[in-house]
């Protein structure tokens, strides 16, 4: 072997060695785990899983197993309520924590209850007002209480657009616009959806014209002082 062949030989082997540590690295790396998700209801019920806690509550009857009953029995009380969506009252968040776990959360900025069941958080930039930190804040109240009772409200503090100033609404264990049984969906937002589409379209209507620029920074001021703030 020549001291070309001797130089191209060994620059191969020092380049296998490199990726084979390298590929090591990346094996060994621990993966980010994902930010945990808050609990979920409105699934239907499992079918399997529920004909086996059925069965057992029989065998426990019939052998006066009258704990195992009653666990299985609750149980079974619990997976039809998150099914049909009924929040459990004896379980309902205590409030004056929540605020204080809420505000735990990542750029939320300040929290405040608008009635018994709606959180109103604000968030300090307009990226974190997304269902994410919702998330975020909802698996933070689940040790208080059940937070099937709880519809969480974000407003950016950064909002200078009727969009912007949209409030984010979501019952923690619902999908967005679904609401617990007997829960009222209420109204947050201060402008309806109506209003900020017309909002809009007198905007970019007002784009194709002459500069009133003024004009819809005035329009933008309105809105910004008629958004109840916490």
């Amino acid at each position: 072997m020549n001291h070309a062949s001797a130089i191209a030989a060994a620059a191969a082997a020092l380049l296998a060695s490199t990726l084979a540590l390298s590929a090591c690295d990346r094996a060994s790396a621990p993966q980010a785990a994902a930010p945990p998700k808050p609990e979920r209801a409105g699934q239907p019920l499992d079918a399997a899983k529920t004909a086996e806690r059925l069965v057992k509550m029989r065998a426990q009857a019939f052998a006066g197993d009258q704990q195992g009953l009653q666990e299985n029995l609750q149980g079974l009380n619990h997976d039809v309520s998150r099914s049909i969506r009924l929040a459990d009252q004896a379980r309902k968040v205590d409030r004056e924590n929540a605020r204080v776990a809420a505000k735990s959360v990542k750029g939320v900025n300040s929290v405040v209850w608008i009635d018994g069941e709606n959180l109103l958080a604000l968030v300090n930039q307009n990226t974190q007002r997304s269902y994410d930190t919702i998330d975020a804040i909802c698996t933070q109240l689940e040790p208080l209480g059940d937070t099937l009772g709880v519809v969480v409200n974000l407003q950016s503090r950064a909002a200078r657009t009727g969009d912007e100033l949209e409030i984010l609404s979501r019952n923690c264990q619902l999908p967005p616009g679904e609401r617990a049984m007997m829960q009222r969906n209420r109204q947050i937002d201060v402008l309806p959806p109506e209003v900020r589409a017309q909002h809009r379209a007198n905007a970019d209507a007002a784009l194709a014209g002459p500069d009133r620029s003024a004009e819809r920074a005035e329009n933008e001021r309105i809105i910004r002082s008629s958004t109840p703030e916490l």
